[in-house]
This record gives C-alpha cells, sequence and structure tokens, in this order.
C-alpha cells in the first residue's frame, strides 16, 4: 500500500469524513477526492482548515464541500446529512466516522462532564452519523461502506485515558453488531485502528524528543505513522477489493498491537 492513489475506484461515490479539516481526516479527504469521490468535510468551530482543504481538493481536480456539525448533537448530524444529500444530489454511500477527543485524568480525577464530554463525540457521534448514513443507503436502495477511527486503545489499557479506550472498546463491539445488521443492505462496516500518528492530537510526541523516542520503542517497525498510510487504509478497505471484509478491525500501527514491551 503506497501513499499515492493508484486508481480511481472511489468515482462516483459520496463521501464524509467526520473531522475531516485536520490531521487523519484531512489526510484521508485528500485522499478519497484523489481517488474520485465527492467528499463532504465535516468540522466544528473555525472554518479556515475546513475551507482551505476544499480548495486543495478542487486546485487538484476533485469537488468536496464543507459542513459545520457537532456529531454530538443529533439535530445537526441529521441536518448535516439532509444538506449533504441535496448538495451532492445523492445518499452519502461512504462515511469515515473520524471525528475524535481525548484528555488525560486518572479515575480518580476525572470529572464526569469530560467522561460524558469524550463518549458523546467518539462513541455517540458515530453512531448517530453511521444511522443516517444506513438510513440514506438503505432508502436509495444503495450499497456502500462505513468506516470508523478506532484505535489500538480498543485493545490495549491506556492510563488516564479510561474514557477515550472505553469509547473504542465499545466502537468496536458496536461496529461488529452493526455490520450484521447492515449486511443484507450490502453496507459493510470496518475499523481501522491506528497506532501512535503523527497528527496535530500527538503534537508532544513532535515537540519533545525523549517522549517520542519512548513511544517509538513500543513501535516493532521503528517509528510513528503518517496520517497518510491511515487514509490510504481507509481508501481500499472502503472500496471494491475489500467487499469480502466487515465487521472487523484492521489495525495500522506498526506491530503495536504486539506488545513488544512485553517479556
Amino acid at each position: 500500500m503506497t501513499d499515492q492513489p493508484q486508481s480511481r475506484r472511489h468515482a462516483g461515490r459520496r463521501a464524509l469524513v467526520t473531522g475531516g479539516a485536520t490531521g487523519i481526516g484531512r489526510a484521508t479527504v485528500s485522499r478519497l477526492a484523489a481517488e474520485g469521490a465527492v467528499v463532504v468535510v465535516n468540522y466544528v468551530g473555525g472554518p479556515d482548515d475546513a475551507n482551505e482543504l476544499v480548495g486543495e481538493v478542487g486546485n487538484a481536480g476533485g469537488r468536496a464541500i464543507a459542513i459545520e456539525a457537532d456529531v454530538s448533537n443529533e439535530d445537526q448530524v441529521v441536518s448535516m446529512f439532509a444538506r449533504a444529500r441535496d448538495e451532492l444530489g445523492g445518499p452519502i454511500d461512504l462515511l469515515v466516522n473520524n471525528a475524535g477527543i481525548e484528555k488525560p485524568f486518572l479515575l480518580v480525577d476525572m470529572p464526569l462532564d469530560e467522561w460524558s464530554k469524550v463518549i458523546a463525540v467518539n462513541l455517540t457521534g458515530a453512531f448517530l452519523c453511521a444511522r443516517e448514513a444506513a438510513r440514506g443507503m438503505i432508502d436509495a436502495g444503495v450499497p456502500g461502506a462505513i468506516v470508523n477511527m478506532s484505535s489500538v486503545h480498543e485493545q490495549i489499557p491506556w492510563e488516564k485515558f479510561g474514557h477515550y479506550c472505553a469509547s473504542k472498546g465499545g466502537m468496536k463491539l458496536w461496529a461488529g453488531t452493526i455490520a450484521k445488521e447492515l449486511a443484507p443492505h450490502r453496507i459493510r462496516v470496518v475499523n481501522v485502528g491506528p497506532g501512535a500518528i503523527l497528527t496535530p492530537i500527538n503534537r508532544d510526541l513532535i515537540e519533545h524528543p525523549e517522549e517520542k523516542r519512548r513511544v517509538e520503542a513500543e513501535i516493532p517497525w521503528g517509528r510513528l505513522g503518517k496520517p497518510e498510510e491511515i487514509a490510504a487504509a481507509v481508501a481500499w478497505l472502503s472500496g471494491p477489493e475489500a467487499e469480502y471484509i466487515t465487521g472487523t478491525t484492521i489495525f495500522v500501527d506498526g506491530g503495536m498491537t504486539q506488545y513488544p514491551g512485553f517479556i
């Protein structure tokens, strides 16, 4: 799997990437657009990054539109999918549930609102978006794919991030469940589990070389991953070559899930 698109395998598809303006989401938008999809860039907050990305996609010969919505807000999610359908001329048939947040707290120090916020965005947001995407595809009788951005922490415990691990662990079993429900409609559901990736959310690893080396020591491949490598996995898994893959997690982690620190 290379960093550069090898085909137009997503030509004619209507994709939506939550949290699509930065990091892994941004790389995924660019990759899917380069492979022919029209892409909705979901964002929350300031529109500058999203609008810049829409411009980049257009300059490269693709098409993208930016829509603001808080994925944890049901009304905003419903409105986003309705607008996407109107502007793109049909339902979303490729959803990438990428939006996610994290903030460290020990169990004894974690406020309820911080727990609730992470679960709301990471897990409830994925549910709300998947529900709207599935409804649109089923109503229109079109096949499609839902790709959830999970994490190696759906199976590796992470101290101070119990809420994050809970959201990803929950995503694992939820995705398998809805994969069974949606298979008769020819809608696949797959999780992608990144390891340590150089994105803005991991800026501490960029700014602190010692911490970066410590993390790299836990990765058999010996380096952190790039957002483009996750985007490449998403593009393949949501395409026709991966039609027989559903209800599972594909880890893109340099071997991190092999617990190299254990002897």
